[in-house]
């Protein structure tokens, strides 16, 4: 096997190692540790430190370590939020929250590093152009990787519904479930199906042998970059100073467009903070029980991904435009239909058609916010990825600060509101696109912002 792919198919393998216990274990955390809150606190610390480190960290750890050590020590950081699981408090999982967020940008930062660097050494050998074969092993990469919200939320669903404890919920406990959940009350039904800690131990332990061997994998099978390829990228990455690129991000506000996707950009945090910190809670864990958490986030996970590769297909034929409306239309639907929908255990399917049409409009916030962006600022993509990164975290940040202090009926108008006011300043970005290339229409242009900006950080 060529060398170049084979590191491609170690790092892919890698991430789908780490990312399975991650993501399985994130889908949890508002459902596994529902006391004071404890679970979603942590992932909002946790999307809070992600923001310090992607502003600082990712160039000081590659351009110090490598590429390789730069993977391998930040998924380390990883293992310790599995580990903090053990012993869930405010003392153990707060830390290892930090730990994880501070980890979590140098990790990407370093893979996409090194996937551009073996693209481009390929090419030059090959003769062929760098940039397809780059777009290559990220295609490669993210085949791979993007099964982990599948495998993940497998594991958790298999293991949990082991449980002995099969709790009757009664019609008493189901008033408690839904938009209008109880929220004095709404640890009662969770408390008392929780698995048994043999149960949890035991998910917690495959979770954290994953990410060892994702780390294992790593160390012993990835090359690390040879000192002439990693030489160009460290010069690259000493260009700007870290002040200096610091700045260039709050800078980048100064452009009106940019001001304009910040509601955007930030209600891609808000919706996926709902479907995994209080849709996972109130309507899943409370009405059928935990262990169908992950059979849910399956579904979700499996619609996305689908729905991702559909829509960057069909992008260039219908035009943006078109599918940012497909995903309003949808995300009000479910947002309206969760308002007025009392979750019965007699309606099972229907706790997976939510998930599944919150997968097809995620698709859409995913892989079109990210080209817009690669689009408008196509001069400036270091600085304006670098602001998607900074006004997602904060919406995740605030959708999980605030997940235990309101009831869901409350959260979702507020998802409506952030969503209306998303699509008004969207539309005012097309306009004011339309109005300065009035004889290219925007969406005609190439809607392709770099494989490295295709994806999310967590």
């Amino acid at each position: 096997m060529e060398r170049n792919l084979k590191n491609v198919l170690v790092i892919s393998f890698g991430f789908l190692l780490l990312f399975t216990a991650y993501g399985g274990l994130q889908s949890l955390q508002s459902s596994l540790n529902s006391e004071e809150g404890l679970g979603v606190a942590s992932l909002s610390v946790l999307y809070a430190a992600l923001i310090f480190s992607s502003m600082f960290l990712p160039p000081i750890l590659i351009k110090k370590l490598g590429c390789k050590w730069t993977i391998a020590i930040s998924m380390c950081c990883y293992i310790a939020f599995s580990l903090g699981n053990f012993y869930a408090s405010w003392y153990t999982l707060i830390p290892t929250s930090v730990i994880l967020g501070l980890g979590g940008a140098p990790l990407w930062s370093a893979k996409c590093t090194y996937l551009t660097i073996a693209g481009t050494s390929y090419a030059e050998k090959a003769g062929k152009n760098a940039k397809d074969i780059i777009n290559q092993y990220f295609g490669v990469f993210f085949l791979v990787f993007q099964s982990s919200g599948i495998w993940g939320n497998l594991i958790s669903s298999l293991i949990l519904s082991q449980s002995s404890t099969k709790v009757e919920i009664s019609a008493e406990d189901l008033e408690c479930c839904g938009a209008y959940n109880c929220l004095t009350d709404t640890t009662n039904t969770t408390e008392s199906a929780k698995p048994s800690n043999s149960l949890i131990y035991t998910l917690l332990g495959v979770y954290t042998a994953s990410g060892v061997l994702a780390v294992l994998l790593v160390i012993v099978f990835l090359d690390q970059i040879k000192s002439d390829q990693a030489e160009t990228e460290k010069e690259k990455l000493e260009a700007p100073s870290f002040w200096s690129t610091f700045l260039a991000t709050f800078r980048h506000l100064k452009d009106k467009r940019q001001c304009l996707l910040i509601p955007l950009t930030m209600y891609s945090g808000f919706e996926q903070g709902f479907l995994s910190g209080d849709y996972t809670k109130v309507y899943v864990t409370c009405a059928l029980g935990i262990q169908y958490v992950g059979y849910v986030m399956i579904c979700f996970a499996a619609v996305n991904s689908l729905c991702s590769l559909l829509f960057g297909k069909i992008s260039q034929f219908t035009g943006r435009k078109f599918l940012f409306a497909l995903a309003t239309v949808t995300n009000t639907a479910c947002i309206i239909a969760l308002l007025l929908w009392k979750p019965d255990p007699k309606q099972l399917a229907v706790f997976f058609v939510f998930p599944a049409l919150w997968g097809l409009s995620d698709a859409v916030w995913q892989t079109q916010t990210n080209g817009l962006y690669g689009i408008l600022f196509e001069k400036h993509k270091e600085a304006a990825f670098a602001n998607y990164r900074l006004w997602e975290s904060l919406g995740f940040v605030i959708a999980f600060g605030y997940s235990t202090k309101l009831q869901a009926y409350i959260k979702l108008y507020i998802l409506l509101s952030v969503l209306v006011l998303s699509m008004v300043t969207y539309g005012a970005v097309e306009y004011l696109e339309a109005r300065s290339s009035p004889g290219t229409p925007a969406a005609t242009k190439k809607e392709n912002g770099g494989p490295c900006s295709q994806e999310t950080l967590m």
